[in-house]
């Protein structure tokens, strides 16, 4: 299925196969690291990167926004991915999509990349915030880090689970971690890596791939 609905901590959520969630209940589309403009960073120096990455994410982003009924969407932080992200050309992009959607409530909740890059430009009227940002019951986050009153929803690793075939056949793909602690979102940005989470690792994982979110 694209989505697959879960109740955690008395609320529920819907895993999305596009490396997001849904929460109805808040009418809000939860996103994690972005790495807005990191292809351009890498361009910069002049090392061999494909082009395309940042319209490819804010494509994914109007497909979610088209089909879920949001008036917000919260990015669990590194919306860009460093100060040379900052290109013109990418920076022009993001207006446009910006102005798509000119209704919608945007907040940043600051990651490592975001303190490294600066806050987004003010033209595209995205409230930023400090970790952590409680949004009952969750504590929204970058960094996975318990919190003494509330479960966490962070992101910040790109969690990733490898499946084993016949043959030594591999599979990585990207994962939701969700546990009553901290829960772990995938990385939404195009070109992104990823870390491996051990099989048995505390916590439900969900793969998301080929357009499906299952349970192991």
């Amino acid at each position: 299925m694209t989505h697959q609905p879960i109740e955690h901590c008395g609320q529920t959520l819907w895993l999305l196969a596009d490396k997001a969630i849904y929460w109805p209940a808040r009418r809000a589309l939860l996103v994690a690291d972005l790495h807005i403009g990191k292809a351009a960073s890498y361009r910069a120096l002049h090392q061999p990167v494909p082009r395309g990455t940042t319209a490819a994410t804010l494509a994914r982003l109007d497909a979610l926004l088209a089909v879920h009924d949001c008036e917000q969407l919260i990015v669990l932080g590194d919306f860009l991915h460093a100060r040379t992200a900052r290109a013109p050309a990418t920076l022009a992009r993001l207006q446009v999509w910006r102005e798509r959607h000119e209704h919608l409530h945007i907040v940043l909740i600051r990651g490592n990349h975001d303190r490294n890059a600066g806050d987004p430009p003010a033209s595209l009227r995205i409230e930023v915030k400090d970790e952590p940002w409680i949004l009952e019951p969750f504590a929204l986050q970058h960094e996975p880090r318990p919190h003494t009153m509330h479960p966490v929803l962070a992101g910040h690793v790109h969690p990733a689970f490898v499946l084993r075939g016949k043959a030594r056949q591999r599979v990585r793909l990207p994962c939701f971690l969700i546990d009553e602690g901290v829960s772990l979102l995938p990385a939404f940005g195009e070109f992104t890596g990823g870390w491996t989470i051990a099989p048995g690792a505390t916590g439900r994982i969900y793969l998301a791939g080929a357009g499906r979110v299952w349970a192991l």
